[in-house]
C-alpha cells in the first residue's frame, strides 16, 4: 500500500468519525433524527467504498467503487446542508464538515478522470 492510498483512506475514515461525533452534540428530533441518520449511513460509507476500491483485483471494480465513493460523498454534502438549516446554531461546524466533504469530491472526480483517460494505474 502506497503512503497516497493510507492517506485517503485515512482521510475518509476521518471524516466519518467527524460526523458521527458532530451528529452526537445534535439534539435529536423529528426533524434532525432522519437527516443524521441519512448522513452517517452516506458519511461512513465513504470510507468503507474507499478500503473496498483499494482491495479490488480489477481496474474495473476500482473504478467503480470509486464512482460510489463520489456519489456517497455528494449525498452527504446534500445531508449536511439540510442539516444546516435544521439546527442552525451549528451552521459554522457543519460548514466545516461541507468543505471536507467538497474537497473528497474534488479528489474522487480527479481519481476517476483519470482513470477514464487511461493514466491512472491500480
Amino acid at each position: 500500500m502506497t503512503k497516497n492510498n493510507y492517506d485517503l483512506e485515512e482521510r475518509t475514515a476521518k471524516f466519518g468519525e467527524d460526523v458521527i461525533m458532530q451528529g452526537r452534540t445534535i439534539k435529536q428530533d423529528a426533524i434532525t433524527r432522519p437527516i443524521l441518520s441519512q448522513i452517517v449511513r452516506s458519511a461512513t460509507s465513504v470510507g468503507a467504498n474507499y478500503c473496498e476500491a483499494n482491495g479490488a483485483s480489477l481496474k474495473k471494480d476500482f473504478r467503480n467503487k470509486i464512482f460510489i465513493c463520489k456519489k456517497e460523498i455528494q449525498e452527504t454534502k446534500h445531508w449536511l446542508r439540510m442539516l444546516a438549516v435544521s439546527v442552525s446554531e451549528r451552521k459554522d461546524n457543519i460548514r466545516k464538515l461541507w468543505k471536507e466533504a467538497q474537497e473528497l469530491t474534488l479528489i474522487f472526480g480527479k481519481i476517476l478522470s483519470t482513470i477514464n483517460k487511461g493514466t491512472f494505474r491500480n
